[in-house]
């Protein structure tokens, strides 16, 4: 009797243990932004709907949007499911807005050779002093203070961090109680998580995640897509090219795939910049500056409205995404602006280049075209008879002396279908 009850109740509770072994993993690995506070978001619901343990987030960012780390930190503090980030793999960091999400997880973890703090030296992240900066900045240390003080953590480091973009070792910020443990690698994370004790917003929870089942849930494709698409110097790429293939288009009415191109690119530039915080300041001076580019070959400035476009094309890119913080990383490819602004600039020049050529050469068509070409008498002319110039026969007068039959002249006139030409024999 007591084995049947003993079967019977290894029958009902097996299948909870299994369900209970299950732990939901996502790997993030770039840039903060949109995109990552919705992937996040679904993979808090799927580790919610499967009853799985917990959701674990590899983290591995030099930071992103302040605006997406506070809604993925509003989904990690009211998550109805334990949430661990790691900081994994070794080499990896979380900077920056990063610092936000690893603190607000209910375990914070770290794998050797990492760092936690500020992606960037200050020197390179400090803004010229203002009032807004500095409101922006008290705000962001009151977030992070509230995030540390709820999950017990340091609170004056993280204050510190924010402040003055300081940044830790994995030991470092163990020592100082800024993160729960470190870890190897992910079996060795679970083990050493598998029986503490997590509050929860519906109560605390034990955590049994000893040989637990990961199951990985990757980004879809059209995430991969938007989260590529969310990257600044690919927004900005798509933008040049959008606007170079419109351009290819206007000056070659017909061309169809410049034209194609061009407006794919731009659709998908601004649907970045609309992620993205654009400085429509920067976008404007861009704009003009493919403006000037585009008078320069159409009014003779002598390099003037190019200088000018190089010049505003270049501002324009470098202040074309703005951060409303020295937090937040959202920045393009010096590299790219460089290189887009020399190719314009060559490119347009060119441009210049083969019109001035252009101009210099010799009409080869109507009066111009005929002046100053060789030909032969086929009569005397005194002054007036029949010459051959270019294998064709034309009337012709002669200006100065009499001319005799074969002899070479030149065309110094047209005059109604009459040529005035001169002896070049002597």
């Amino acid at each position: 009797m007591k084995r049947r009850i003993a079967f019977s109740s290894l029958c009902f509770f097996l299948p909870l243990l299994l369900v209970a072994q299950t732990v939901v993993s996502i790997k993030i690995n770039g840039t903060i932004n949109p995109v990552i506070s919705d992937y996040i978001h679904r993979g808090i619901e799927k580790a919610r709907n499967e009853q799985a343990e917990c959701l674990l987030i590899e983290l591995n960012t030099p930071g992103g949007l302040l605006k997406s780390s506070r809604i993925i930190v509003g989904d990690l503090l009211e998550s109805p499911i334990p949430v661990i980030v790691f900081v994994s793999p070794a080499g990896a960091q979380a900077g920056s807005a990063g610092v936000f999400i690893t603190l607000s997880a209910h375990i914070a973890a770290m794998a050797p050779g990492t760092n936690l703090g500020a992606a960037h030296p200050v020197g390179i992240q400090q803004q010229p002093d203002s009032i807004m900066n500095g409101k922006i900045t008290n705000d962001a240390a009151a977030f992070i203070r509230s995030i540390a003080e709820k999950r017990r953590r340091n609170i004056q480091w993280a204050e510190t961090a924010v402040r003055n973009s300081v940044s830790v070792s994995e030991n470092e910020a163990l020592a100082n109680k800024i993160i729960d443990l470190i870890a190897g690698n992910t079996t060795d994370l679970l083990e050493k998580i598998n029986g503490r004790s997590i509050e929860l917003t519906s109560g605390s929870r034990i955590l049994h995640t000893r040989g637990a089942h990961i199951n990985f849930l990757e980004m879809g494709f059209v995430e991969k897509i938007l989260n590529f698409l969310c990257d600044p110097t690919v927004a900005y790429i798509l933008m040049m090219l959008g606007m170079y293939g419109l351009l290819f288009e206007l000056y070659n009415p017909g061309s169809i795939f410049p034209g194609i191109v061009g407006v794919i690119s731009l659709v998908l530039a601004f649907y970045s910049f609309h992620m993205l915080p654009v400085n429509y300041a920067g976008l404007s001076l861009i704009i003009f500056g493919v403006v000037l580019f585009l008078l320069e070959i159409k009014i003779v400035s002598h390099g003037l409205l190019a200088i000018g476009g190089a010049i505003s094309l270049m501002i324009g890119s470098l202040m074309l995404i703005r951060t409303s913080s020295t937090l937040e990383f959202a920045h393009i490819s010096r590299t790219a602006i460089f290189t887009s602004v020399g190719l314009t600039i060559l490119f347009f020049l060119g441009i210049i280049g083969m019109g001035l050529r252009a101009q210099r050469l010799r009409p080869v068509t109507g009066v111009e075209g005929i002046i100053g070409e060789k030909g032969i008498s086929l009569e005397p002319l005194s002054p007036t008879g029949t010459v051959q110039v270019h294998g064709e026969i034309w009337k012709a007068i002669a200006v100065e002396n009499n001319i005799s039959k074969g002899d070479k002249i030149e065309v110094v006139g047209l005059d109604n279908l009459t040529l005035r030409v001169k002896s070049i024999t002597s």
